[in-house]
């Protein structure tokens, strides 16, 4: 009967109910519509999501094993996947306070009482009691309040699981760029390494030239200045590709003196030529920043009616029942059971008007949660245009640089063939060889920029919803 009383109390909740927002209305994510007209250039398959192993899409077994390895290893998503277990803990917790609470008392006193307590009634003499029993006690939850607390709990709870889905997706994108740093480092290094060996033949063919006296001490000092120029070269891409071997060992949670690290090339690795782009209207039911703050937003509006509910009196019915006796061994006659019952009330009166504006900052925070909620959607739109046009940029710069590598290489060819003729000098050749190692150096690096934005892509449109990794869902059990 208590239950079917408080059923009938508690068909009212104070408070706002919480909505999601609603989807945005664009359709598009840039002002000016995307070409993809240039020559090898990625085609976008709008309205189409990316799958659960996204990065799949690059055809590289080396990608695959350093994200599989990432999701598994890495000590951030660990601390991720152990404070979503705690969230939801601690909603479960909460979600106890919607039941009776029963617990077990035992105990023993020594009393007497006062004079006018029994009034003319003989007065008992000092005694000694034994107690054993159950206590039962219930807060009616006839406002709402202690649901409300139950959703702002789960509502933080489904915040935490959208930061572990925002963790893991930055682990594995950020993987993904490290190894694609260490294959761009490495082919980069190989580059100026073909153009050291161009530089030594240079210097052998002027050193040639000189001894028959065919040119002056200016030609050699010139070649050999361009050798030592580009040697210059190696010392900062051999750092950067250190770098990102230790970047990818931290990821994989493993240290860099012992981290077993993949050998990768560019070659290694399939630009995906097949974009799948999420309508805007979609990226908002994906993205986990923002359904982090959404999920904010649900809290911060359950929390709006904590405060409303704590306006009201609260009501607690209580019972206890079990052997009393003022004797251990007839504590469990059968006359000696006895019971209470009880329910109190507990209602603000005054309180300086502390309770009032507790509640008008929960509406404050409500108010900030929407504001945040709306500039996140419109970062992540602004992020996909972004990646969007750096794509589309990035074939036209390719493209350019294929272009200018293919015809420095052509004049590089002419001007030594023409050098070894006697018909120009040797300054010639040199910067026909400059030009041409910048357009070769270019080239590597436009490509490789290619690679990390149709990755930044993938990230800017959410990915996909990750298992959990086996390894972080057994380290979770274990410290339960």
């Amino acid at each position: 009967m208590l239950a079917g009383g408080t059923l009938a109390l508690a068909g009212c909740m104070v408070g706002p109910n919480f909505k999601s927002p609603d989807a945005p209305a664009e359709d598009k994510y840039t002002a000016e519509p995307l070409h993809t007209d240039a020559p090898n250039a990625q085609q976008l398959a709008l309205g189409e999501a990316l799958g659960r192993d996204w990065w799949q899409l690059f055809q590289s077994p080396a990608i695959d094993d350093v994200v599989k390895r990432a999701l598994a290893g890495n000590q951030s998503l660990a601390a991720a996947a152990s404070n979503l277990e705690q969230a939801r803990e601690l909603a479960a917790a909460q979600a106890g306070g919607r039941y009776p609470q029963v617990g077990l008392t035992a105990g023993i006193g020594r009393e007497k009482y006062g004079d006018q307590f029994l009034g003319t009634s003989p007065k008992p003499p000092i005694f000694t009691y034994f107690s054993v029993g159950a206590t039962v006690s219930y807060t009616l939850d006839y406002t709402g309040g202690i649901t409300r607390s139950v959703e702002q709990q789960t509502a933080l709870a489904d915040y935490q699981r959208q930061q572990l889905r925002a963790a893991q997706l930055a682990v594995s994108g950020n993987a993904i760029n490290q190894v694609l740093r260490i294959a761009s480092a490495q082919a980069q290094i190989a580059t100026v390494e073909e153009i050291l060996k161009q530089d030594r033949e240079n210097v052998n063919l002027v050193g040639q030239a000189f001894a028959a006296g065919a040119v002056s001490r200016v030609d050699t000092v010139s070649a050999q200045s361009q050798l030592a120029s580009d040697s210059a070269e190696l010392p900062p891409l051999r750092q950067e590709l250190a770098q990102a071997r230790t970047a990818l060992s931290v990821l994989l949670g493993q240290p860099p003196a012992t981290a077993n690290l993949p050998d990768v090339t560019m070659t290694g690795i399939t630009l995906p030529q097949r974009l799948p782009v999420s309508l805007p209207s979609e990226l908002a039911h994906r993205r986990p920043d923002i359904l982090a703050a959404e999920a904010q937003l649900h809290a911060a509006t359950a929390a709006v009616g904590v405060a409303t509910a704590n306006l009201y009196p609260q009501i607690t019915l209580s019972a206890t029942g079990g052997p009393q006796s003022t004797e251990l061994a007839h504590l469990f006659d059968a006359g000696s059971n006895a019971f209470g019952l009880a329910g109190s009330l507990l209602a603000p009166i005054f309180d300086g008007g502390t309770l009032r504006a507790r509640r008008r900052a929960a509406e404050a925070a409500m108010q900030a949660g929407a504001a945040n909620y709306k500039q996140t959607v419109l970062t992540a739109f602004g992020q996909v245009a972004d990646a969007l046009q750096a794509l589309q940029h990035d074939a036209e710069e390719l493209d350019a640089q294929s272009h200018a590598q293919d015809a420095a290489r052509e004049n590089a060819d002419l001007t030594r063939r023409s050098y070894t003729e006697g018909n120009i000098g040797v300054l010639q050749v040199l910067d026909a060889q400059r030009v041409y190692e910048r357009a070769r150096l270019g080239f590597v690096r436009a490509q490789a920029q290619r690679y990390t934005d149709t990755v930044q892509l993938f990230l800017a449109l959410g990915g996909a919803e990750p298992q959990a990794p086996a390894a972080q869902v057994a380290d979770t059990k274990a410290a339960r």
